[in-house]
Order: C-alpha cells, then sequence, then structure tokens
C-alpha cells in the first residue's frame, strides 16, 4: 500500500519518539510498503497549539499531489486530525499538559481555555479513527478515563533491539534519560544520599535539570557515587547496559518507556514506582526488578537490595529477559495490526 504516517517534529529537541516514528517507517518498508512521513512542526505554546489543531484539521491527505493514499497511520497529537478515510491511530500519548499533567489550581488562563478544546478535538478525532491503537496499557488507560474511548495496546521494540546484551557486573546502577523534572532523577539522588550501602549511580542524558542535579549531587555530598554523564553515544549507552548491576526507572507516569525493555533486553533487574507508569506493564516485583513507593527512602532499600545481593540482582535480569522474549515483542506484529 501507499502510506502516509503523520507525526510531530522538534527540531533538537531528540528523545523516544523519534525511534518509534523512524522505526514504524522503516518497518513498514521493510514489509513492501511505500511510506512517507509527515511531520508536522509542534511548540507546546497554548496559543501555537490552537494554530495546529486548526492547520491539522484543514489538511486533506487523501490524495497529495493527486496521488492517492491507501492508509493514514497517525502517532500524536495534533496530527491525528487530518482528514482520511481510511484512518488508523497508533497513539502515543495526548497532550498531557491537558490531561493527568493538568492541574486547574497552577494552570494559566490561557492553558485553562485550551484545555477542553484539546479533550474535544481528541474525542472528535480519535474517536472517528477506523481503528485506535495505543502504544502501552497506560496509554490506552488515560484515553479510557478522559475521553471514553476503547484502545488496544500494541507494543514495538526498542531501537536496534538486537544490539542489546548482558555483560559483567561492573557495580553500578544506570539511568539514561533526559534530565527533566518528570523523569526524577533528583528523587533517585536523594535516595542514593539515603543508602545504607556504596551505592554508585551513572545518569546519562542532558536536559534542563542538569545545574540543578549536579548542585543537589555536590548539596548532598555523594559526588563520589553521582555521576552525570552528559550526552552519550548508542554504543555507549548499550555497554553501559551491559555492565550495570541494575537499571533504574522512577520516572513519573511514563507511556511505555523504552528504558524498561532496554534494560530486560540487557538481562538487567529494573527499579522502578508505583506511580510510573508504562513501567509497570513489565516489571514484576521481586521476579525481574523492583516497584516501590516515589520516596527516597524506600528507592534507597531497592537499591541498596540489588547492591548487596549481585546474584539476586543477575537472577532477576536473567528473568526479565525471559520475560521479553515471552511477550513477543516485534515490529511484524505492529505492521501487521497497522497495515493489513
Amino acid at each position: 500500500m501507499k502510506l502516509l504516517v503523520t507525526a510531530n517534529h522538534t527540531p533538537f529537541i531528540a528523545g523516544g519518539a523519534d525511534y518509534h516514528v523512524e522505526g514504524l517507517v522503516t518497518a513498514l518498508r521493510e514489509h513492501g510498503h511505500q511510506v512517507e512521513c509527515l511531520r508536522l512542526p509542534f511548540h507546546y505554546d497554548e496559543h501555537h497549539i490552537r494554530r495546529q489543531m486548526a492547520y491539522a484539521e484543514g489538511l486533506q491527505v487523501s490524495a497529495p499531489n493527486d496521488i492517492p493514499v491507501d492508509r493514514v497511520i497517525s502517532l500524536q497529537f495534533p496530527g491525528y486530525g487530518v482528514k482520511h478515510p481510511n484512518h488508523v491511530v497508533w497513539l502515543m500519548h495526548q497532550h498531557r499538559a491537558c490531561y493527568e499533567l493538568f492541574d486547574a489550581a497552577t494552570a494559566s488562563p490561557a492553558l485553562l481555555e485550551l484545555t477542553p478544546e484539546v479533550r474535544a478535538y481528541d474525542s472528535r478525532h480519535l474517536g472517528a479513527a477506523q481503528r485506535l491503537y495505543a502504544n502501552s496499557p497506560r496509554v490506552a488507560e488515560r484515553l479510557k478515563h478522559y475521553n471514553n474511548l476503547t484502545a488496544e495496546p500494541l507494543y514495538h521494540p526498542p531501537y536496534r533491539a538486537e544490539r542489546f546484551t548482558c555483560g559483567d557486573d561492573w557495580g553500578y546502577v544506570f539511568y539514561p534519560s533526559r534530565l527533566e523534572p518528570l523523569k526524577r532523577q533528583a528523587l533517585l539522588i536523594r535516595a542514593v544520599a539515603a543508602c545504607s550501602r556504596p551505592v554508585r549511580l551513572l545518569l546519562a542524558g542532558d536536559g534542563s535539570d542538569r545545574q540543578a542535579l549536579q548542585q543537589l549531587i555536590e548539596t548532598l555530598g555523594v559526588a563520589d557515587r553521582v555521576r552525570l554523564l552528559g550526552r552519550i553515544s548508542e554504543a555507549q549507552k548499550i555497554a553501559l547496559y551491559a555492565h550495570a548491576r541494575a537499571v533504574a526507572f522512577p520516572s513519573f507516569d511514563e507511556d511505555y518507556g523504552y528504558v524498561t525493555l532496554e534494560a530486560m533486553l540487557a538481562a538487567k533487574p529494573v527499579i522502578t514506582c508505583t506511580d510510573s507508569g508504562g513501567p509497570l506493564a513489565f516489571v514484576e516485583h521481586d521476579h525481574n526488578g523492583w516497584i516501590v513507593a516515589p520516596q527516597p527512602e524506600p528507592l534507597a532499600a531497592a537499591l541498596d537490595d540489588a547492591w548487596a545481593n549481585p546474584g539476586k540482582s543477575a537472577a532477576l535480569g536473567q528473568n526479565g529477559r525471559k520475560a521479553y522474549a515471552q511477550a513477543d515483542i516485534g515490529w511484524s506484529r505492529v505492521v501487521q495490526a497497522l497495515a493489513c
């Protein structure tokens, strides 16, 4: 088929969404489809969002340049507003500031005005999709809660999943992610400070919280045990996963969370929280990781357990690798669902 994939474009801000989009386009092409990706510029400011919704709604993509498109597959807000008679949505997430992150007590007047418009837009366009999928059970739960729409969770593998491997334990806990408040690196640093064991933590990534996190590390006196690595290459990331004792992922209400799956592929146990969202679909407490309350003391207890018991950590990691294999996560199933 001739397929058009719609997604967002945010210049110089890279993340898991880019792997998701590129992975889907590559998989569709490998299965014999002709694919073009329409990436719409996105800005989170309330005034931009209203214009972006109107622009997407005004796009008729049945036959751009008089070349018929057999199906549109949309991944992100507001791109799923484009017009096509055969429209499938595989939802990464909605505009979270208008949903689970919305707080009427602190929202700006502009956001208060925008939120009902975004929710109506989503109900209108997601409800009209010929088929509706979500990239995780957590995203499907939100959609049902806020819009009363049902989506089938559809899992996909991390970028170059075949490269992840398990190596010797070099004695550190690894957490790769953007340095942003929702990723909660600060919580993890406070947990390290509360540990009774000399737990070492490596934080990879960059973001708006970097300076504040460095200051917190120095204030808590854990500079000898916590390192901010900054941006790392894919090869470095693979190696750091391979030699970790455990992987931490205490992020708040993740949609899907590649970190969980990457850790499982590398046979590493995952330390996550009861409110971390997406990881909870894959992590089982004391089977392939730890699920604890999002507070420094419970996280410290999990870190201490992983540190003091390397044999247990290794066993939980192997359980995670087996769980990943049993889940049958692959692009072929995704392509079959979206393009058949």
